[in-house]
């Protein structure tokens, strides 16, 4: 394993371990020390140390590594026969030499009897949250396979999930900052207890919640817009009234001024409902519309994954019944043979034999391939989750954006009215009753002579 260049699913900051590597997600990492626990020791840029191997992915296959022999730590000697592994996630496992039994339990003392069925795990305990794809790392081509479903590995909508249990060292890919890659991978029943929802379907709903939302936004945007172009289309139709139209004076000119400020402000809320709609309602609606699009993609994306995966489960169950049925034949033949030894008798054993060999390898070759669809099912679910994540920050944020639009706006809009309005208030000070009755008898005045009484 050591030697192994990996490549980082997810950024790490190192602060989770004494000596850790910090890193970005995408980068090249070597492998230099493998250890219990799901730790590797790594080297980037010249600088060494422990990260997370769930963080990563091996950029060689699994299936292509040579299985790294190591020594086993415990005081207690392994039984005759039985070596030590380290297996590509860095799990220890043991290999009986002799019967070529895989195991991850450490054998005790006791002798093998070889005469009893062999027993090969077929099903990998699952690392880190899903299966390691990759062909089993012993495949004698003889070995008689006892089939067994993996008892600690719970089966959940034909997804396998490790039983708490057995790993006890799974960490959250996004610890402290409750990600979406973390909680949503558990199926669950719905409220009425009938049907079986699955954790993407959860958070699906949750984003298509998002997604009316932003509907129901632009539409009280729309109406906004309406009522604005409505108040403008009658602020202009009253600054055309043709009454008070004959007032003169200091008043005159301020009524004169007060309807031209209705004309500028209707022209202001038009620009202001022009505004609200190529900068507010329209890139809500595009926005929605490109995020309905994701949604439907990711959707059917993640369907086809489980899909696959359910199939290639099914896969494994008639690989593994047809395995069952090839033993039991093989069973009667070496009984037959026990009670009367005879050439063709004989042969239906060699005929078993092989049958049996070969539903083994075609089970094996089902959990591969189931194996390696769980896998691209959890990259996938993770990335997908992580970008519905950065989509609904995308959304949150642009909304944000656009109602600090309108509020901008508003405001703007106050100011210009404001500014129509100041003229009037000038004039409104101006006006003089005085000054307007001397301006009007300079104008219209007949003379200044008044009538007297006559003499007599």
């Amino acid at each position: 394993m050591s030697g192994s260049l990996c490549r980082s699913l997810y950024s790490f900051s190192g602060e989770n371990h004494q000596q850790g590597l910090k890193f970005e997600a995408g980068e090249v990492i070597s492998v230099l020390q493998v250890s219990d626990g799901g730790w590797w020791e790594g080297e980037k840029d010249g600088l060494r140390g422990w990260f997370p191997a769930s963080y990563v992915q091996i950029l060689e296959k699994p299936g292509k590594m040579n299985p790294q022999k190591i020594e086993d730590s415990s005081p207690v000697p392994l039984p005759p026969g039985w070596q030590c592994y380290m297996s590509p996630q860095g799990r220890r496992y043991y290999v009986n030499t002799v019967t070529n039994e895989t195991t991850w339990e450490r054998p005790n003392s006791s002798p093998v009897s070889l005469k009893s069925p062999l027993v090969k795990k077929t099903s990998l305990p699952a690392v880190n949250g899903f299966h390691p794809s990759g062909s089993p790392l012993h495949h004698p081509d003889s070995v008689h396979i006892s089939v067994r479903k993996p008892s600690g590995e719970p089966q959940i909508n034909c997804v396998t999930f490790p039983h708490p249990d057995t790993m006890p060292e799974q960490q959250l890919l996004k610890p402290g900052e409750w990600s979406y890659c973390d909680y949503f991978w558990a199926d669950k029943k719905d409220p009425q207890g009938n049907t079986t929802v699955t954790g993407f379907e959860e958070l699906l709903q949750k984003q298509l919640k998002g997604k009316q939302m932003q509907k129901d936004m632009a539409e009280f945007i729309r109406e906004r817009i309406k009522i604005e172009e409505e108040y403008a289309k009658n602020l202009a139709k009253l600054s055309q009234n043709s009454l008070a139209f004959q007032e003169e004076g200091t008043l005159g000119e301020a009524w004169a001024q007060l309807k031209k400020s209705l004309a500028d402000e209707a022209e202001v809320h038009l620009k202001f409902s022009s505004k609200l709609q190529s900068e507010v309602e329209k890139p809500l609606l595009n926005f929605r519309e490109n995020f309905k699009k994701d949604m439907k993609k990711f959707d059917h994306h993640i369907a086809d994954l489980r899909k696959q995966l359910s199939s290639r489960y099914a896969a494994v169950e008639k690989a593994r019944k047809a395995l069952a049925e090839r033993q039991k034949d093989l069973e009667v033949k070496t009984q037959q043979l026990e009670i009367k030894l005879s050439n063709k008798t004989e042969e239906d054993i060699k005929k078993a034999r092989r049958k049996s060999t070969q539903a083994g390898d075609d089970l094996m070759r089902c959990v591969d391939l189931y194996n390696q669809a769980q896998s691209k099912w959890f990259e996938e679910m993770v990335t997908t989750s992580l970008e519905l994540e950065r989509l609904e920050v995308e959304r949150v944020e642009m909304i944000r954006q656009h109602l600090c639009q309108y509020t901008q706006l508003r405001h703007e809009t106050d100011m210009f009215n404001q500014s129509t309005v100041e003229p009037v208030d000038q004039l409104l000070q101006k006006v003089d009753p005085a000054k307007d009755r001397e301006c009007w008898v300079k104008e219209h005045k007949t003379g200044d002579i008044r009538p007297m009484d006559m003499d007599i």
